[in-house]
């Protein structure tokens, strides 16, 4: 378990633990504040992120950015956003579960060091893999699951979204639920 993030970042930037490390062009490590109280986790990092090194910069990433701003959360500021894998699957497939595994020890470490008081799940895979892994994501997003004293909320994820809009209000009234839950433990935001 590492108890340096600088130390923690630069390993995992250089990991080879499965395949992924062949057709990455970066490590997808997280962004935001490593002191936030509230963690989010998607699945793993698509084109853009791939390219750019960051989580949630394309399309998906800029809704979620305006989601965020809604109820007064900052990806630069009071949030931190992380992947379960930290490389692009190939053509964005769902990652495999041994590639999860392989990843699941920095995900882990980063969640030490961070010490969330709420976890928000960005889509099924990320959902499953941290809540329960028969969650369903389109009846049970918005609802506060808590594990050895971690609150974790499943929503869906930014790109659906943008697959599917009608779903947007629903997916907002879970970012206002979280609001409310910041301000209900008087976590800071």
């Amino acid at each position: 378990m590492y108890t340096n993030w600088d130390e923690l970042e630069s390993d995992c930037k250089s990991c080879r633990k499965c395949g992924l490390c062949e057709t990455r062009t970066n490590v997808v490590f997280g962004v935001g504040n490593p002191k936030a109280k509230v963690l989010f986790v998607g699945e793993g990092p698509g084109e853009n992120e791939d390219l750019q090194g960051e989580p949630f910069v394309g399309r998906g990433g800029q809704l979620l950015d305006k989601m965020l701003a809604a109820v007064d959360l900052d990806r630069k500021k009071n949030i931190y956003i992380a992947n379960i894998v930290k490389c692009r699957p190939p053509k964005n497939r769902d990652p495999l579960p041994e590639e999860q595994k392989a990843c699941t020890e920095w995900l882990r470490n980063q969640f030490a060091l961070i010490r969330p008081k709420i976890v928000v799940c960005l889509g099924r895979i990320a959902a499953a893999k941290l809540i329960k892994e028969d969650i369903k994501i389109t009846k049970e997003h918005g609802i506060f699951f808590e594990k050895n004293g971690t609150l974790f909320m499943g929503t869906l994820h930014p790109a659906a979204l943008l697959r599917n809009p009608n779903n947007k209000p629903g997916a907002f009234e879970d970012f206002l639920k979280l609001r409310q839950k910041i301000d209900e433990l008087g976590l800071e935001s």
